[in-house]
């Protein structure tokens, strides 16, 4: 099932239009979009590593620029759009709780979000509607999302050919234990927190 959409994958991401797509992706996926930008990282970096540094810097300046866009919304359209957002991942009802003291451990909070597969669009739009200080949110933003993409684009340009060959021959696992990881991290945003 995975292999015809891996392999159109791996063409795309060295392709001339790859760094454009990952930018949108980048950007949409901080403030509204469910599919982390990883999914065209690791294959552009695989396919290109010599490009390895540019790509996570595409990615990372695009990401932090969509936490703008998502902060944006929770400052200024929480009533309308970002309550939306928060609705559409399960995430009003514990977000009273949360705001109560999230700007106090606010640049933590951004950080940990940033670096970890947690959905930083519910943390952008939740640094916007608590009016976190927006030069800390972009600071602990930049930072978390440069670990986190500088990483994987580390590792795949010193590991790149053995990790290849270890997607290669495990795609469908690996390709189903990605779609359940996606969807229990949805379900643990939605009825967990």
């Amino acid at each position: 099932m995975f292999r015809g959409l891996y392999d159109w994958t791996m063409k795309q991401a060295a392709g001339r239009h790859a760094q454009p797509a990952l930018a949108a992706v980048s950007f949409a996926e901080s403030s509204f979009f469910p599919i982390p930008p990883d999914v065209m990282l690791i294959p552009m970096v695989l396919a290109r590593p010599e490009r390895a540094w540019w790509i996570a810097t595409v990615c990372t300046i695009s990401s932090v620029l969509g936490g703008i866009l998502g902060y944006a919304i929770g400052y200024f359209l929480f009533d309308t759009v970002g309550q939306a957002v928060l609705d559409f991942y399960g995430y009003r009802s514990a977000f009273e709780d949360f705001a109560a003291n999230y700007n106090e451990w606010g640049a933590w909070i951004v950080f940990l979000a940033g670096v970890t597969p947690f959905p930083y669009k519910v943390i952008t739009i939740a640094s916007g509607v608590t009016a976190l200080n927006p030069w800390v949110f972009m600071v602990a933003s930049l930072i978390a999302r440069s670990l986190r993409f500088f990483g994987v684009a580390a590792l795949l340009w010193k590991y790149g050919p053995p990790i290849r060959e270890f997607i290669d021959k495990r795609l469908n696992v690996l390709g189903y234990s990605f779609l359940a990881l996606l969807v229990g991290g949805f379900v643990v945003v939605r009825f967990v927190l």
